[in-house]
Formats: structure tokens, sequence, C-alpha cells
């Protein structure tokens, strides 16, 4: 999808239609969009393989990261990130700042890394194909699915590794055995002061890819106090903007705009 200008958009138009669906589905007062601020993290300097094997976005999409800000802009909407964290520990980091403000947080994703950020006031929605369909989680839905809690999550994705995230875990334990071992011992310190109990490969495992295992935990948690600022009164949902309108015409935003109607 090109515009009259050459410029690819079908990201932009495609990220922006997502974002109206969850709107028109969730009714927020608020909305904030949080933004990865380059591929290197903190993360990346506690281990040089985290996502070391992640492609390179097509070439196409590279040109529509900066104007899908500026749409979403357009729009109203407040654009945040912080140099050095990724996205989803802006989106922890908001979510744990509005708890108790009588503000209730329901985050969109199409990652499951952000379920263990599922709380009280924090419901997180997993998007699923086509526009408008997600996977609702509240923290009684999660427990009911996963049988830990959400903080318990963490532990699992320790154990487990993350492929697309480039750490191993434990090697030789998938999601199934790390999310048995959780529901049983409750944590990775409670696995590992009761590892006599455990199978003769799965100490083995354990034992030698402990220093891993440690390392996963910390790449898998999400921090949720990252010096992100923003002016929450900003972040009010004001509905469709008549300038917003000028910006889909200077960009031949023509699916966005037949979608909603402007």
């Amino acid at each position: 999808m090109v515009n009259q200008h050459g410029v690819p958009t079908n990201g932009v138009q495609g990220f922006m239609k997502h974002l109206f669906a969850a709107i028109d589905q969730n009714n927020p007062t608020h909305t904030l969009i949080c933004w990865d601020m380059g591929s290197q993290t903190f993360r990346n300097e506690l281990y040089s393989g985290y996502k070391a094997e992640r492609k390179a976005p097509p070439e196409e999409l590279i040109p529509q990261f900066d104007l899908v800000k500026e749409v979403a802009a357009s729009f109203g909407f407040i654009n945040v990130g912080v140099p050095g964290f990724e996205a989803d520990d802006c989106i922890g980091t908001v979510t744990v700042k509005m708890a108790g403000t009588g503000i209730d947080t329901t985050v969109l994703s199409g990652d499951k890394d952000l379920l263990q950020l599922i709380a009280p006031t924090n419901d997180v929605w997993i998007l699923q194909k086509g526009y408008g369909n997600y996977k609702q989680y509240n923290e009684a839905a999660f427990v009911e699915e996963w049988g830990i809690t959400p903080t318990q999550f963490i532990d699992v994705k320790a154990l487990m590794g993350d492929t697309s995230d480039g750490y191993p875990g434990v090697r030789g334990i998938g999601e199934k055995t790390a999310l048995k071992l959780i529901q049983q011992y409750e944590t990775i310190d409670g696995i590992l002061s009761h590892v006599d109990e455990l199978k003769p490969g799965q100490q083995t495992k354990l034992k030698e890819d402990l220093e891993m295992l440690r390392l996963s935990r910390q790449l898998a948690e999400i921090h949720t106090s990252v010096p992100l600022e923003f002016d929450i009164a900003q972040c009010v949902y004001r509905g469709l903007l008549p300038e917003a309108i000028d910006v889909v015409e200077q960009y031949g935003l023509k699916s966005l705009r037949r979608d909603i109607m402007l």
C-alpha cells in the first residue's frame, strides 16, 4: 500500500485501525502509546545475545516508524518512550503509576510477555488475527487459564526461555514443564530449594544452566520504574480531531479514512 508520494503506508494504516478497533470496544477515558526507542536497551548490556537473531524489519516499514507517530499525534494520541528501555517497560511503568489513582488500565499488545502486568487495576488484551479481535485477560481469567498468578509468569518465562527474544532459559525445559514446576513450587527459588525432589534429568539441567536461569529471569521481567514522564491530563481521549483530516489527506491514508469515516 503506497500513497500518492510513493511512501508505503500499510503499517501506519494497520496500526491506526487496530488502535481505533480497540477504542471502540474499550471506550477509554485516556490513551497513551508506548514505543521502543532503538534496538539497544539495558537487556543487551546484561546479555549480548538478547534479540540478536531477530531479522531487521522489512525495508518498506522503516520510514513508517516516524510517520505512524506523527499520524497518531495528529489524532491527539500521546507518544512516549525512553532510550535504553523497551516499550514493555514503559507500559509496565504506566500501569503501576496509574494503580491507585482511580484510573484502571487496559494494555493492548500482541506480546504475551505483558501478561505478567495483569493486576486488579490492569487488564491485558492480546491481539489475535483480524481487527477488533483480542484475547482479553483480567486476573481471574489468567489464573483460570494458566493455573498461576501473573507475577509467576515471569518465572515460567525464565525457565522456558524465549526464542524470539534470544535467551535460552534452562535448556531442555519447555513451557509445559516450566508451568508445572511453578504450579508446584511457586517460584524459581522454591524449585531450587526442592531440587532433590525433581527428576534426575531436571536436576542436571537446572544445575548446568543455573547462571543462565538467573539471567533469563532478569531479562524476562518487565521493569516498572522507568524514568518516564507524562501528563495524564494530556492523555484524555477526545475522539476524532478535525486536524487529523489534514494529516490523513496529506499522506494519502485512504483506507484509514474509509474505516474511521472521517
